[in-house]
């Protein structure tokens, strides 16, 4: 947009047009790179197209171009993407959805286009070099959108109908059939709340699914363990798919709290649900590319073929029992932390925690309060951030009732949070954390006299990066280190060598007389239950799941760009994973819903960048 302004010279002479000036308003800078994007993909011009991101840049999609979660960097990376994928994608319609805003040289902008299959909305960031990072990622197919609003069912059939059957008639016939009379497309492996949130996407999308759990009730995952337990996450950011918690949820909602809501949610949203159902082997059929899944489902042997297996088992693989001398020798009780009661029975009694991330600070927290006499085990460093500062500093934006207010909506701060590519956003929380270590010095400096190891991650950028990175590494503090920091919750450092049939030796002699042993150490990759369940072989072939490719510690490189394996394509056809935080179930069960819906509806779905194997475990 350019407009003339007509210019009175001093001197009294005749007036005359000045030079065109450029619009240079953030709204004007976006719709004309919008045009120049859209013009040059609609000409098929690879190269107009690269050039107009800035030579370090990023390109974020999340299946609208690829049918993959993938980065691409710089131009050559943008130039590859479009070559392969623009010619069956044919996007276009670019448009923006509010009004762009410019902070520190960077314009910033949601966006919206469709595809030949589907409509996408994303996110650009522009500097003067051009696109610094884009987000594109489909939202919905054109031929098959949920049944929402206009489009959403009318449940009565109106009129005189012989033989009607009820709601919860054909609610029990379907569920009478699922599994047997009629198969499943995808069967999901964990009814958690991973599987159970994308168990309701592919319910609304319309794919025939089967949610197949161990446990006895729809949130026993939650419910089993430890009664001290609770999110430490605030609700803003742990939302359901379709149904929010309520206005009146706790920030921090209690385990058994969550474990009914989820097996309240698994019945409203008709999730198709087994329980007490326990996979005993998968195989795939490559001639005929269906799977065979074996199920005990309490006690009867049953046999699904769907096309698709999800493995919704965590963001973790099997707990990680380790295996010191002298575990059979040890005279107390010992177990892992995913197998720990709660405290009530311990009262008076000593117990050690090897361990010092999130569940060995609650469980030693729990034990406290209920007269153990407790010690932590702590074998290598750990981040702590206090919960108050990481709401305020690191969430207070995006998922709080401060960001509500602001008009922040559960999906805007999704998309603001996938918008920053890997890659970089640690140069966005360094600054974060810098300001928690400078809010919480008193807290950190006494933690740090009571011995405590404390590490603020490999480049200073704090909780999310290792969460990211490793899953691990990390406590959000509610209390515990509180009971740290003063003592009252003992501290040992070291490496275990043994135990004794009184306790715990470490490496450098120190003996630990204990009742109890709890393991707070970890699990393994989710790869672990494809091996258990699938051979060794399949599980090799998939590789290792979740990190990034960082090269920090326990997260091996080379550079990958996403989370390993997650919500996307793997080298296994048919074989995908599903897990993460609230969060995560919620915001990428989206995109594996679609994946898996545009393959039942038989829509070409040609996938660029297969992620490579290179670590196994």
């Amino acid at each position: 947009m350019t407009e003339t302004l007509d210019v009175a010279r001093q001197d009294g002479s005749e007036d005359r047009p000045s030079r065109a000036r450029e619009d240079r308003s953030p709204q004007a800078r976006v719709d004309g790179w919008l045009a120049r994007f859209e013009a040059a993909l609609a000409a098929r011009d690879v190269a107009a197209a690269a050039s107009l991101f800035a030579v370090t840049s990023y390109w974020r999609d999340l299946v609208a171009f690829t049918w993959n979660i993938k980065t691409v960097e710089g131009r050559a990376g943008v130039a590859d993407l479009l070559t392969t994928c623009l010619d069956h994608t044919d996007p276009a319609g670019f448009r923006t959805t509010e009004t762009p805003v410019e902070a520190d040289g960077v314009t910033e902008a949601w966006i919206e286009f469709e595809t030949a299959v589907g409509r996408a909305k994303g996110h650009l960031r522009l500097t003067d070099d051009g696109a610094w990072t884009l987000l594109t990622s489909l939202r919905e197919l054109k031929d098959f959108p949920e049944p929402l609003g206009d489009l959403r069912p009318k449940g009565a059939q109106h009129g005189a109908i012989t033989h009607r059957r009820s709601w919860a008639e054909e609610r029990a016939l379907e569920q009478e059939q699922l599994g047997y009379d009629r198969q499943p497309y995808v069967v999901v492996i964990g009814g958690g709340q991973g599987g159970i949130a994308l168990g309701a996407r592919l319910r609304q999308l319309g794919v025939p699914a089967l949610v197949v759990e161990r446990n006895d009730r729809p949130g026993d995952s939650w419910r089993k363990r430890y009664k001290s337990l609770c999110l430490h996450d605030p609700v803003w950011y742990d939302h359901l798919p379709y149904l929010p918690f309520p206005d009146n949820w706790p920030v921090f909602a209690p385990k058994d709290k969550i474990a009914d809501w989820l097996e309240m949610y698994t019945r409203v949203m008709d999730v198709p649900y087994w329980t007490r159902s326990a996979v005993t082997s998968a195989a795939f059929d490559e001639a005929t590319e269906t799977w065979r899944v074996v199920v005990d489902r309490d006690g009867e042997e049953v046999v699904l073929t769907p096309r698709h297996v999800v493995f919704a088992t965590g963001m973790s693989g099997k707990p990680h029992l380790p295996s010191f001398p002298g575990m059979a020798d040890f005279e107390g009780e010992q177990h892992h932390s995913s197998q720990h009661p709660g405290p009530d029975r311990y009262a008076g009694k000593k117990a050690v925690v090897i361990g010092s991330n999130n569940s060995a600070h609650d469980i030693c927290a729990a034990l406290w309060e209920h007269g153990a006499d407790v010690t932590m085990v702590q074998r290598s460093s750990t981040h702590v951030v206090r919960s108050e500062s990481l709401m305020d500093l690191g969430l207070g934006d995006l998922y709080s009732e401060r960001a509500v207010r602001a008009g922040m909506t559960t999906e805007k701060a999704d998309m603001v949070f996938a918008s920053l590519p890997y890659r970089i956003m640690h140069e966005f929380q360094i600054p974060i954390y810098e300001q928690i270590r400078a809010r919480d010095a008193d807290f950190y400096a006494r933690l740090e006299k009571a011995g405590f190891a404390h590490d603020w991650g490999d480049d200073g950028s704090g909780l999310f990066m290792k969460y990211l990175r490793r899953g691990s590494g990390y406590y959000i503090d509610v209390g515990a280190a509180e009971l740290v920091a003063d003592g009252r919750i003992k501290l040992a450092r070291g490496q275990v060598d043994h135990l004794t049939r009184t306790g715990v030796v470490l490496a450098d002699g120190t003996e630990l007389e204990a009742d109890l042993i709890v393991y707070a150490t970890g699990y393994g990759s989710m790869n672990g239950w494809v091996a258990d369940l699938c051979g060794q072989e399949m599980a090799d072939r998939v590789g290792k799941c979740w990190g990034l490719g960082s090269d920090t510690t326990k997260d091996p490189g080379p550079w990958e760009g996403e989370q390993r394996n997650m919500w996307k394509p793997t080298q296994q056809p048919g074989l995908w994973f599903h897990g993460g935080n609230l969060h995560q179930s919620r915001h990428y069960s989206l995109y594996l819903a679609l994946q898996l819906k545009a393959r039942y509806e038989g829509l070409p779905t040609p996938v660029y960048g297969l992620q490579e194997v290179h670590h196994l475990a």
